[in-house]
């Protein structure tokens, strides 16, 4: 089911349910997302920026360095709560007899999915699509007026039924959406008690979501999860990526105040478009903090986040315990990004992403306690003494190289010549390989010769001497072992090759990092030298000819890089 299809559904249901139960929801801080006015898809955004993300880091890897969507992204465009208790606890196998008691549904053996279609219908969601001429506003109240005849209007074990099911629909196929048609349920054991749901942190539990899916391939092009985070998310920091129309200006939480544009191109030369844009980005132009103007107004749900904001977390969402690395992007706490240590690999082993692999009843309290530890004590505070970011952006460009662009423009030379060469030292591989099976059988061959060499006068007269037959083997033994010897010395020739290539282009990288940066120097010094000129008194040249001189130094500097 596509995502906007999905976000109509729940929101229909919420609409359904009676102002007793919408105002629970709004108790337990799902009540802003579900105010946000339904958004247009933009795929080839969502997919430009997946091809970015480096699962290891857990961070966009972008030309100018690490971005990270933070809790503080989450908080204040969706307004979901990032504070509170950590969403971990026991998965099971098999959710069948849960689901029965708790939403009284039926759910395979083996299996966390609920039917799509029995859960709609259990909350009077059936199949209905649109008439001929109806708006998407017609159509959810028909929807809605449909589904409040079936839900309880009072207090009540049936009450409290429609709002689990509600709540695992809104969970499973909108803000914790995963493909396919069918529903997870496996938050429904921290659904038992609904006067504890509240207490929960699902901000940071959908943020972990959203970094599990960006880890999908690259080729995926269809959104799961709750996708007006990272398309707005984008808008706000790449301003010039902006494909939506800020039509309600001042509305909280600030996805309420976006629509997106209809592209009527195809996806493959959308996509072409954004990651030229990308790679090309202008440095100056990117917005580390894009919410110094905003205020806390209509939002008290940032009191209480704010200690989780600008800390280093473990994120959970039950069999997800992801990291939220901010130490990358000081920038973005108003610091000078200091060199780091890059992440090299996942730290924290877990099952695969398909929810149908959890075979094992598993408490993650338990399995993940340190990481549960370092959620109850907000992680750790990102500091830095830095005064300038090259540190950091050798350190960056040594590591990632020409991979953080994707665009056919931007593609770097060597990457050809580096194929060819791996396709040449394959090759060597596989003839050593070969060699290396030649001697064996021509060694075999003689120990056989050499055993039946005794008895069998046929083989004397039909091979001739056993002396001239072992010469023979001996040479041809020699001489596979050399051409060995050649290959290994040819393969290691090879990798020697390889290895200043990669050293060519990762110093290539650097050199375009620091031509950039004197080219932004150089436009700042300019429009500075433009307004002192315009500012500054006839007589006070002194400070105006020091800057000339300087920002014709940069310019040399900028020419020879």
């Amino acid at each position: 089911m596509r995502a906007r299809v999905s976000w109509t559904l729940v929101l229909a249901a919420f609409l359904a349910l009676p102002p007793f139960q919408r105002e629970r929801v709004d108790e337990m801080g799902f009540g802003q997302v579900l105010r946000i006015e339904r958004m247009r898809v933009y795929p080839a955004l969502t997919q430009a920026l997946r091809s970015r993300w480096d699962t290891e880091a857990s961070a966009f890897a972008f030309p100018w360095g690490h971005m990270i969507p933070s809790l503080e992204d989450v908080s204040r465009i969706t307004g979901l709560r990032v504070y509170g208790r950590a969403v971990s606890g026991y998965t099971y196998p098999c959710y069948h007899d849960l689901a029965e008691r708790l939403l009284d549904l039926p759910v395979e053996r083996r299996s966390s999915l609920v039917p799509r279609v029995a859960l709609q219908e259990s909350l009077g969601l059936f199949e209905e699509g649109k008439n001929a001429g109806e708006t998407e506003d017609e159509y959810l109240e028909r929807l809605a007026r449909v589904s409040r005849r079936e839900l309880a209007s009072e207090p009540g074990p049936q009450a409290d039924l429609d709002l689990r099911r509600f709540l695992v629909l809104f969970l499973g196929r909108l803000l914790f959406a995963t493909r396919g048609d069918a529903v997870h349920c496996r938050f429904l054991p921290l659904l038992a008690d609904l006067g504890e749901v509240g207490g929960y942190a699902w901000g940071a539990a959908f943020l972990a979501h959203q970094f599990d899916g960006l880890s999908a391939s690259e080729r995926q092009t269809s959104t799961s999860g709750f996708y007006p985070l990272l398309q707005v998310w984008a808008y706000l920091h790449l301003p010039a990526l902006r494909r939506g129309e800020l039509t309600r200006p001042g509305l909280v939480p600030i996805a309420r105040r976006w629509d997106s544009r209809r592209d009527t191109r195809h996806l493959a030369d959308q996509l072409e478009h954004l990651q030229e844009a990308i790679d090309s980005y202008p440095y100056l132009d990117v917005v580390w903090q894009p919410y110094l103007g905003e205020g806390d107004e209509g939002q008290p749900w940032l009191v209480q986040a704010r200690p989780y904001f600008g800390r280093s977390v473990w994120l959970h969402a039950l069999n997800l315990v992801l990291p939220l690395n901010l130490f990358l992007t000081q920038r973005s706490l108003g610091f000078r990004q200091s060199v780091v240590e890059f992440p090299v690999r996942d730290r924290f082993r877990r099952p695969g992403q398909s929810f149908r692999g959890l075979h094992d009843t598993t408490d993650w309290r338990e399995r993940a306690r340190e990481q549960v530890e370092n959620w109850e004590q907000k992680g750790k505070g990102v500091r830095s003494d830095a005064t300038t970011d090259d540190a950091y952006l050798q350190a960056y460009a040594l590591k990632y190289g020409g991979k953080v662009y994707k665009s056919a423009r931007h593609q770097v030379d060597v990457t050809g010549e580096i194929a060819s060469l791996r396709a040449l030292l394959q090759s060597a591989v596989q003839d050593r390989e070969a060699a290396q099976r030649q001697v064996t059988e021509l060694s075999e061959l003689e120990r056989v010769r050499g055993a039946g060499a005794g008895g069998a006068s046929s083989s004397r007269s039909a091979g001739g001497s056993p002396s001239l037959t072992k010469a023979r083997l001996a040479g041809a033994v020699l001489r596979a072992e050399e051409a060995r010897r050649h290959l290994e010395e040819r393969e290691r020739d090879l990798e020697l090759t390889h290895e200043h290539a990669m050293t060519l282009q990762s110093e290539r990288d650097q050199q375009r990092v620091r031509a950039e940066a004197a080219e932004a120097q150089v436009a700042e010094m300019t429009r500075e030298l433009a307004m002192m000129r315009v500012q500054r008194p006839p007589g006070d040249q002194e400070e105006v000819i020091r800057l000339r001189a300087e920002l014709l130094a940069q310019q040399t500097l900028a020419r020879s890089l």
